[in-house]
């Protein structure tokens, strides 16, 4: 416990709307989760979203539940993850990969009791994952891949490990671009399942659903009730009717926001993807963001 204490003070707690807490990132200028909902946002952008219940009951005797956790943070999606799983099947076996770049948030949020209204065998488990990188239970193997997730990745893929779930919760992509591209979430495309195989993430924006269409992945509309705007779901299978991108969101495809962000080496800055890409979007034939933005407006009048 004294390694998660040392860093107790790095991150001060903020309560969000449904009573649960949250840090703020002074390095990317952003809130960790939603402020309508830090564990709302884990419970149903993510663990809803992704059908892990019914994955759960379905799952085969003897098949193993995978999960990528891309951008691990404090550590809730995977804790609701986890959670619901054995909720619904105690037997359930679990694999967890998560890419993260820092343990602080992880264990700061330890150190300050935010996981605590999770069951005791899931803080255990979030304790493990904060010092030692992995843990281990009948039911479970899980580890942090600690470090740059664009070379954090390449290993998994390598290995052609692939999960049924993916969870993609980068911060924003004007606030950190590098895990946006189109490189690399293609990278994160391959780690997921062609065969039923979901990611799901907060992200509606045009530039990464167009990088997701890029990477071979069908794309819809996810509901994201922690949050103003809807998420994106996307799969190699096909998708239901109710996920279906509306008009306006595919016609939002069309428009220079929908020109990717590119990291063709995988190791740009974030002021080189940022820079590349305005420079792509003032040469693109598409149709400017503007009047897409207006047009959209003035109908809702």
């Amino acid at each position: 416990m004294s390694k998660v204490s040392e860093v107790s003070d790095q991150f001060t707690p903020v309560i969000t709307g449904d009573g649960s807490s949250t840090f703020y990132s002074a390095e990317f200028h952003e809130w960790f989760h939603s402020r309508a909902g830090a564990c709302c946002e884990a419970q149903t952008t993510y663990v809803v979203a992704a059908h892990l219940v019914q994955r759960a009951q379905q799952m085969p005797a003897g098949s193993v539940l995978k999960i990528l956790d891309v951008c691990y943070g404090l550590g809730y999606n995977t804790a609701a993850a986890l959670e619901m799983i054995w909720a619904v099947n105690h037997n359930c076996q679990v694999e967890v990969k998560a890419l993260e770049i820092d343990l602080a948030a992880a264990r700061s949020a330890i150190a300050q009791n935010l996981t605590q209204s999770y069951s005791f065998p899931i803080q255990q488990i979030l304790q493990d994952l904060s010092i030692h990188c992995t843990a281990k239970t009948k039911n479970l193997q899980a580890q942090i891949l600690l470090g740059d997730a664009r070379q954090q990745i390449q290993p998994l893929v390598a290995q052609n490990w692939q999960a049924d779930v993916i969870f993609l919760d980068p911060f924003s992509p004007p606030n950190c671009p590098q895990l946006w591209t189109t490189e690399f979430l293609c990278l994160v495309a391959r780690c997921l399942k062609p065969n039923g195989g979901e990611l799901v993430t907060y992200s509606c924006a045009a530039a990464v659903r167009a990088s997701l269409l890029l990477a071979d992945l069908t794309i819809g509309t996810l509901s994201t009730p922690a949050r103003q705007w809807p998420g994106t779901i996307a799969s190699y299978s096909p998708l239901t009717d109710l996920a279906a991108l509306s008009q306006q969101a595919q016609e939002h495809l069309q428009t220079r926001a929908a020109v990717p962000y590119r990291d063709p080496h995988l190791n740009a800055t974030a002021e080189e993807i940022l820079a590349h890409r305005i420079q792509a979007q003032a040469v693109s034939k598409l149709m400017p963001t503007k009047p897409w933005r207006r047009r959209w407006a003035a109908s809702r009048r």
